[in-house]
């Protein structure tokens, strides 16, 4: 069972949890998450099966949307309301205009230090199985990309966040941040993730739902097709022939390829070649600076990854 499963994961799991029920549920032999989620949050939480688990590497860089509902007033270990109080501040009032003027600050390029609850690894270890141990760690800061941070309502001491972020940023670390900048301190109670690269909270699946199906037999009505999981500038249908050469590893060049609908073609950029349209064999990467490929001298293709489904 190739393809991707959007699971909207319920409060209080895991992303190993839902990775596990998965697996078990559908019996497949190979099963993996694309981004981690706190138990806390709930959310978008794309699921990988069997060959799809490739194609992982390939999506960790897509930007998050979330939203996040916050307590001002109160700071956690954990910097999130599973943790415990370590301050607290009762005489604080903001109106809805002076916590925008702070978000301003938060916004664009920024730097953070993750949570020391967390599933980074530090010497090989998670940091959150050395902070439960009580060891005191030290974590340096790591540049984050916040493309928009919008106040959406206020009812003090709580307010909900609205953040569209790049790679690797911690949404508790940023609400930490604000907090101290307000001089009041804050954590994270409830936090959504409302998509995860190319995948939204429309295409998700409760777990109730997902068992649902998964009983019916009809789970596949809801994976996605491999060729539609991955950033690609074009697909491209190839000859058998080529396919074959593709899965020996032999070279493919440009001129091995239909180019027709094609437009000019940048170094870097990402194609999906496929055996057949519902089927990804590859994802290759174009040599070319530019122009119709079709030069005499032959420009090899850079195959990334090959799926055999």
């Amino acid at each position: 069972m190739n393809g991707v499963l959007i699971i909207d994961k319920p409060k209080g799991w895991t992303s190993h949890d839902v990775v596990a029920r998965v697996r078990r549920t559908l019996k497949v032999r190979k099963a993996g998450h694309g981004g981690t989620l706190d138990p806390l949050a709930t959310g978008v939480l794309p699921i990988y099966l069997d060959e799809a688990t490739k194609l992982v590497p390939f999506n960790i860089d897509g930007t998050k949307e979330y939203v996040a509902k916050i307590r001002l007033g109160q700071e956690t270990d954990t910097l999130d309301a599973d943790g415990k109080i370590i301050a607290e501040s009762q005489a604080f009032a903001f109106t809805g205009q002076e916590i925008e003027e702070t978000l301003k600050r938060f916004r664009g390029v920024i730097r953070q230090k993750p949570p020391l609850f967390s599933a980074i690894k530090k010497d090989g270890v998670p940091v959150y199985r050395k902070a439960r141990a009580g060891e005191t760690l030290v974590l340096p800061e790591r540049e984050a990309v916040i493309l928009s941070l919008e106040l959406q309502s206020v009812s003090l001491p709580y307010a909900t966040l609205a953040v569209t972020c790049g790679r690797g940023t911690y949404i508790r670390s940023l609400v930490a941040d604000v907090g101290q900048a307000l001089g009041c301190g804050a954590h994270v109670t409830e936090l959504r993730r409302l998509r995860s690269g190319l995948f939204t909270i429309d295409q998700s699946l409760s777990m109730e739902d997902f068992a649902d199906f998964a009983k019916r037999g009809t789970i596949k009505e809801r994976l996605l097709l491999m060729k539609d999981c991955v950033d690609l500038i074009a697909t491209v249908q190839v000859a058998p022939k080529t396919a074959e050469n593709i899965r020996q590893g032999r070279r493919i060049h440009i001129q091995d390829l239909s180019l027709e609908n094609w437009g000019p073609l940048k170094r870097g950029q990402r194609v999906g070649l496929c055996e057949d349209p519902q089927r990804l064999l590859a994802i290759a990467e174009s040599p070319m600076d530019g122009g119709s490929g079709l030069s005499a001298e032959p420009q090899a293709l850079r195959i990334l990854r090959v799926f055999h489904q």
